[in-house]
């Protein structure tokens, strides 16, 4: 199987750690999350610097995977993300984390599908975007045995 390089695209402040434990499972390239004070410094430095910082991050990817934590949708750097990855014709889809354990909160409640909140011509983007909930007794395991066939299904989506 093709090694596809993905950006991934989450609530930072609330899923940092259960987001870490996806890019731990290595069968990705990804791109690289700003460390906390890296992303405090694109941050004061203003829209325009946290938009250039994203599409940079984004450049040259095939996939956005979207990793739906409790309060992910309707994030205005989420929906950015989304509606770029979109627009750019990138393979597209969610993942529900809320059973992956934070070491500092443990789980998380299940988060709204934050593809809900757009439209594909007169149909929400929900229903041309796969959204997966991991297994809730082995999240991390099913999430690294499925998540390459994921990518590869939401980029041949993309390209019917």
């Amino acid at each position: 199987m093709t090694r596809r390089r993905v950006f991934y695209s989450f609530h930072y402040e609330n899923d940092v750690f259960r987001v870490q434990q996806i890019r731990n499972i290595g069968a990705l390239e990804s791109n690289s999350p700003a460390q906390p004070n890296q992303w405090e410094e694109v941050k004061r430095s203003g829209d325009t610097a946290i938009q250039r910082w994203i599409d940079n991050s984004m450049s040259n990817t095939s996939c956005v995977v979207v990793l739906i934590g409790s309060d992910t949708a309707n994030r205005k750097w989420i929906n950015y993300e989304i509606k770029k990855a979109w627009n750019d014709g990138k393979g597209l889809f969610g993942i529900y984390i809320q059973n992956l354990k934070d070491p500092r909160t443990g789980k998380c409640s299940r988060g709204k599908n934050p593809f809900d909140s757009f439209t594909i011509g007169d149909k929400p983007m929900s229903e041309y975007v796969r959204t997966y909930d991991p297994n809730q007794n082995d999240p991390y395991n099913d999430i690294a045995n499925q998540i390459e066939n994921w990518i590869e299904c939401a980029i041949a989506d993309r390209n019917r």
